[in-house]
């Protein structure tokens, strides 16, 4: 049994508390950190990501196709130099420009 719970300021987390643990300390406070708390921040942004679809479906379709291609443009900045990245980035365009049929960049 913990000594202490911590949530954010919703309400229904102080009820549920007094039906099912009332020896437990509940704090709730937005700044604390809290693992359990932050634990489905990932399923939220998946959720903000859906509003502009219809079904999960469209979503996952749209999403396969556009995942690959963000991934070409956005290399793991954190991971390379600025020389490195600058220069993969340059030639990850150039690339996309040849297989695009587009025109080189003046």
């Amino acid at each position: 049994m913990p000594r202490v719970i911590v949530t954010d300021k919703l309400k229904s987390y102080e009820a549920a508390k007094k039906k099912v643990m009332q020896n437990v300390e509940h704090r709730a406070h937005k700044g604390l950190n809290n693992l359990c708390e932050n634990s489905h921040q990932p399923t939220r942004v998946r959720e903000r990501r859906m509003r502009k679809f219809k079904s999960p479906g469209q979503a996952q379709r749209f999403l396969s196709a556009s995942g690959p291609i963000r991934g070409h443009f956005h290399p793991k900045q954190h991971q390379l130099s600025a020389h490195h990245y600058r220069e993969q980035l340059r030639q990850r365009f150039e690339d996309w420009r040849e297989v695009a049929c587009l025109k080189p960049a003046a």
